[in-house]
Formats: C-alpha cells, structure tokens, sequence
C-alpha cells in the first residue's frame, strides 16, 4: 500500500484553533515535517521529524525517503490551501498520495474579529511576494485581506494603496500575533498609515469608506 503525505492545517498558533480531527491525527503520527514552532509544540516522543526551513529541496527529499517508511504528517501553519508548502508537495508527488486537513487561517480569524464577512474580499499576500497591480486597483466596496512581512507593512501598503485610488479616509485593520494573549487590532485609516510607523508581520484588511456606513 502506496503511503500517503497528510497535509495538516494547524491554525493561526493557538492550539485552541487546531481542528480535532488535526490533533488525533499529529498525535498518532510516526513521521512529522513541520516548521521548529509547530515541532516544539506538537511533536511527540517516538516520532522522526524534519523542520521545514530555507532548504526546500532537502524537506521534499526528506519526504520522499520517509514516504518507503510510513505515512508522512506535514504540519502548515493556517491553512494548507493558501500559501503552504502544498504547492512544492503537488508539483513534487502524485495529487492522489496527498490528502489535506484544512486548518484556521490568520484571514479567516481576522475578518471573524472583526465580524466583517469575506465572501467578496480579495485575498493578497505581499508576504515575499507582489500581488498584481489590477488587485490592488480601489473599487466601490472594495475589501482587501492581506498577509504581510516585515518589508511590506502597514505604511507601506498604505502608500501603495493610495497609489492606486483608494482614498485617506479608507479603514485600514492592523492585525498582529492573532490567536495569542497578546493579539493586537488596530483601527486606522490609509491617510494615517502612512505616516504613521510601519507595522507588519500580521494580516491587514482594507475596506473602503463606503463599507462602514
């Protein structure tokens, strides 16, 4: 019998966040390949684990030798469908040996504080990457779900925004350390976020004026 990669979404880091399903299933894992956070808090005696790093290339080899051994559990922070290693995982092994558990995105649990429904938002990631131009482009009712890095932050993304039509006096939602005792809102507008310090390493979301009134 062919092993399988069960790829895990574990949520935005509270374990409170952690579908059961996920749990029972990295609890019985022998395998497990996840980033050094995820292993230090979900590892297990007995198991063989791999950390997922700069080096790609060596996890997906590490993955390929484990798969003759057992079935391997790739934990991804989030959820795997957006922004994961699931992309190497699809282009590196068969689709039918990959399963996927969904997990709480950071997104998701945004637009929840805010009680904000996301069904018509678009959702970037300048997280080392660079949306296209026509998605950042201001539209009336336009909702932006963002996941952001240090280079790209509140001040910057504000100024790109305005670049692009949107106005001063649009909402901006600055959203840090979700899930944790230190979790952290806050409510701005773009005409403020740009002159204000940056703040990154979270998710934004960006609604026009329109939608608050």
């Amino acid at each position: 019998m062919m092993h399988k990669i069960i790829v895990v979404g574990i949520g935005p880091g509270d374990p409170a966040y952690l579908l059961p399903k996920a749990q029972k299933i990295i609890e019985n894992a022998r395998i497990l390949v996840g980033g050094r956070r995820a292993l230090a808090d979900y590892s297990h005696s007995g198991v063989r684990e791999c950390a997922i790093g700069a080096d790609i290339p060596g996890v997906l080899a590490f993955i390929r030798e484990a798969l003759a051994e057992d079935d391997v559990v790739v934990m991804v922070s989030g959820d795997p469908g957006y922004y994961s290693l699931l992309d190497a995982l699809r282009r590196t092994f068969p689709i039918g040996q990959i399963e996927v558990v969904p997990g709480i995105s950071s997104l998701q649990l945004a637009f929840a504080r805010l009680a904000l429904p996301w069904h018509d938002a678009r959702l970037l990631s300048f997280h080392g990457r660079e949306p296209l131009e026509t998605e950042l482009v201001r539209t009336e009712g336009s909702v932006l779900g963002m996941l952001t890095d240090g280079r790209n932050n509140s001040q910057t993304i504000a100024v790109r925004l305005l670049a692009y039509g949107w106005r001063e006096n649009d909402r901006m939602y600055v959203c840090t350390r979700l899930s944790y005792e230190d979790e952290k809102i806050i409510e701005t507008t773009l005409g403020a976020a740009k002159d204000d310090t940056g703040i990154g390493h979270g998710v934004i979301i960006v609604c026009t004026h329109e939608e608050d009134t």
